[in-house]
């Protein structure tokens, strides 16, 4: 029942009332955060739903599969099951403030023990067995129990206590109906889910034969390479009792599963068939106090199917002409009813769709117009740069003319150079014979005595400043270092 004053929809602020925290899980379309009731410092675990905003999305989850979460949450008070605080509820988001259940998924406990004894499966197992009793005495399929919703209440302790969660693939299973869905981990469904058939509450009897498998093993029975490999698995019951794996497990055990991997629904064990089978009476339970209230509801779950199957018997009575009639015209009108419902949803879906294709139609609209300014810009700018291009090339040519000429020069100037050296060298040549020539000229005429002495001198004189003549005239100047040393050594 819903504990006394609980709003089922809470409009205000969450972070008003509660302060979040840190992480603790996530999924597709929900976060699950820590969090602390200001008024009480008690923490819970806040789930925040993303909410479809319109039929057409396929982001969120619909607000009614949300409701009927809550709805179901709120019928359920046991000791293992995850129990609901309070719900709010915002423009995007559905917030639900769940128990707190810190010891973390079965499988990471799994993972770090690899297996468990028979003794300690088994009474998880019992405490799995006594939460879906409850379940079902409500008439509610998990339709999604596999280790990760199998969470400890506290780790630290030698046998943690289970609770399950996560009831968003739950339905209430009325008599009659025919539902039928595809939804669930492939690793666990039952092969009902897989081919599409009639659901009940035997699917989830399946999901704990997997569960005790992978318990007393440590690997999964039906999981392939593939999701598809692994569907194949399940509607052909292709598994087996691997000898190592399952070497010190009891039959007893190995009967519990097969009777729970029963391909027949017919054939598959019930709750309270699994509950009453020798591998679960034979081993201790859990030390605790006798709950009254699932003592109660047990009987109450008798009592319902007795109702069941006297309703069922009169139903197989003949029925005369006027309430078939009247039952086929009652048919006629809940069938009209469903399609002017569907009309109406198909309807909004459309008048939904005619809105985004607008929206979008507009989004394109402005996205041309940009890529076209764009466009634009971009041509002059590609335009200008052409421009410059030409310039810088232009400009290039003119350089490369120029140092085409520079070259021509430098061939012309490096030719004249060299036909001016070649003059100086002759030159140098022609000045150190005429040099040789008077210095023989001198010697031979160099008088002897006194006079001959003074005559000399003359003679020294007048050939001194003859030599500088010569070396004045000769290139202006620019005779060669040797010529000049060598004439003025000879002074």
């Amino acid at each position: 029942m819903k504990p006394p004053g609980m709003a089922v929809f809470k409009q205000q602020n969450v972070g008003d009332f509660y302060e979040v925290g840190e992480t603790l899980g996530s999924g597709q379309f929900a976060i699950v955060k820590r969090c602390t009731e200001k008024s009480t410092g008690t923490e819970y675990a806040s789930k925040f739903i993303k909410k479809r905003l319109s039929h057409a999305s396929r982001r969120g989850v619909s607000r009614e599969e949300i409701v009927r979460e809550v709805s179901i949450l709120q019928e359920l008070q046991h000791p293992n099951i995850v129990s609901l605080h309070d719900v709010y509820e915002n423009r995007t988001d559905m917030v639900l403030i769940l128990e707190l259940v810190s010891g973390g998924e079965l499988f990471d406990f799994l993972a770090q023990k690899e297996s468990l004894c028979e003794e300690e499966a088994t009474q998880f197992i019992k405490q799995v067995l006594d939460g879906v009793q409850y379940l079902h005495s409500k008439r509610i399929a998990h339709f999604d129990l596999k280790p990760e919703n199998i969470m400890l209440l506290d780790r630290n302790v030698s046998l943690p206590r289970i609770k399950i969660i996560d009831f968003g693939l739950a339905r209430k299973i009325e008599a009659g109906a025919d539902f039928k869905d595809i939804f669930g981990t492939p690793e666990f469904v039952a092969p009902e889910i897989v081919n599409y058939e009639t659901l009940g509450l035997e699917a989830d009897m399946w999901s704990i034969g997997v569960i005790t498998y992978i318990l007393l093993s440590g690997a999964s029975p039906f999981l392939g390479d593939t999701k598809q490999e692994t569907l194949g698995n399940i509607s052909a019951v292709n598994y087996d009792f691997d000898e190592e794996l399952f070497s010190n497990t009891s039959e007893l055990a190995k009967s519990f599963i097969r009777q729970l991997l029963e391909k027949n629904t017919r054939k598959r064990m019930t709750i309270h068939d699994a509950l009453n089978h020798p591998w679960i009476k034979s081993r201790g339970s859990i030390d605790e106090d006798s709950d009254p209230e699932a003592e109660r509801k047990a009987e109450q779950l008798k009592t319902e199917r007795l109702k069941e199957y006297t309703i069922q018997v009169h139903s197989s009575m003949p029925q005369n002409n006027t309430y078939a009639n009247f039952e086929r015209f009652a048919h006629v009108v809940e069938e009209i009813s469903l399609m002017e419902t569907g009309l109406s949803e198909v309807s909004g879906v459309h008048h939904t769709l005619q809105g985004d294709i607008e929206a979008l139609l507009s989004i394109y609209n402005d996205k041309e117009a940009w890529y076209k300014e764009e466009s634009e810009t971009a041509r002059k700018q590609l335009s200008q740069v052409h421009y410059e291009f030409r310039k810088v090339e232009a400009a290039r040519r003119l350089l490369q003319e120029d140092i085409n000429g520079v070259d021509s020069s430098l061939e012309s100037i490096s030719g004249k150079y060299v036909r001016r050296q070649s003059q100086l060298d002759s030159l140098r040549q022609e000045l150190n014979s005429e040099l040789q020539w008077m210095q023989e000229m001198m010697s031979a005429l160099h008088p002897q005595g006194a006079n001959g002495e003074i005559r000399s001198s003359s003679l020294s004189m007048g050939m001194k400043q003859a030599r500088k003549e010569l070396l004045h005239e000769s290139r202006g100047g620019e005779l060669c270092h040797e010529a000049k040393q060598s004439l003025t050594e000879s002074d």
